[in-house]
């Protein structure tokens, strides 16, 4: 804990809390209000370790400020990179327009610059002006689809309860020892695949048992959006995406950028109210190999 003082009023700056009862909860409660979810439950099932750092400040025994910093360590055209993810940016609507989150984020990017080969963030749009005075610069993602045609009668994956026991080891495990399908994909960031799969895609997670694999994937009219894909040896995208089909699909989407693009097409991906921001020297990486983000490893 550190004592500061910004704009004259005094605040606790704190960080490394998670297992603080009384902190989580306030940290939970904040979150909750800003973006209607918290991580509690994550907390509980264990996947909270450290990797995801929160950096708050404190007034009496409420955390009213936050800046989150993630450590996703990815494989990115072959090569091992450390990237720091900036995210969980919140004020208590009492404290806005004070310079707190302008504090935190200072804090945070001193703290990671020279510890990481980049940091970015996702942001939506009412803060797009906010992120270049720390140096951040807008950066386009590109997506992958392509137009399929299938006279399979059936899909053949099957839907997983996660929370089960069984089950969620059964993820656990291939999330953990995954083989890369991507030219930019995270490296066992099993906390956070697991944040996805047991809240906001808890009902997208199927099992392909032939091929012992598991999938994230959602289905929206005639389109298959494939998320991403967990096996425990190399797979052939293709057979993937044909056991997620039938005749009724005519279009995939993928969540990351294949290692093979061949056959597929290439288009700005273009996401509601979120946009990606790196350090200005990094943003030619996107551009020039036409990357995106794995969709579920946006913290």
């Amino acid at each position: 804990m550190e004592e500061v003082l910004i704009n004259c009023n005094k605040y606790t700056f704190i960080k490394e809390f998670k297992d603080n009862t009384l902190l989580r909860n306030s940290y939970n409660a904040l979150t909750q209000k800003t973006y209607g979810f918290d991580f509690e439950q994550w907390y509980q099932g264990g996947y909270w370790g450290s990797g995801y750092k929160p950096y708050s400040l404190l007034e009496g025994e409420n955390i009213v400020a936050n800046v989150s910093a993630s450590i996703v360590d990815c494989l990115v055209l072959g090569e091992s990179k450390r990237y720091i993810q900036i995210g969980t940016v919140m004020t208590d609507s009492a404290y806005r327009n004070q310079g707190l989150a302008r504090y935190l984020m200072k804090k945070v990017i001193e703290e990671w610059k020279n510890k990481c080969d980049m940091i970015y963030l996702f942001a939506n749009n009412s803060v797009l002006n906010f992120y270049p005075k720390f140096g951040f610069t807008a950066a386009n993602e590109y997506k992958y689809s392509k137009t399929i045609t299938k006279d399979n009668e059936v899909i053949v994956a099957e839907k997983l309860d996660v929370p089960l026991d069984n089950n969620r080891e059964l993820v656990e495990e291939r999330v953990a020892n995954s083989i890369s399908i991507s030219r930019l994909t995270m490296l066992k960031n099993v906390g956070l695949i697991m944040f996805y799969c047991t809240s906001f895609m808890r009902d997208k997670v199927y099992y392909l048992r032939e091929q012992d694999v598991i999938v994230i994937a959602e289905f929206k009219g005639d389109t298959l959006y494939l998320q991403d894909i967990f096996s425990l040896s190399e797979v052939d995208l293709d057979n993937i995406i044909k056991s997620l089909t039938n005749k009724e699909i005519k279009t995939v989407v993928l969540g990351f950028t294949p290692n093979d693009v061949d056959g597929y097409y290439v288009n700005l991906l273009q996401e509601d109210n979120t946009t990606l921001f790196v350090m200005k020297d990094k943003s030619d990486l996107f551009r020039d190999n036409k990357l995106m983000f794995p969709i579920l490893s946006h913290a």
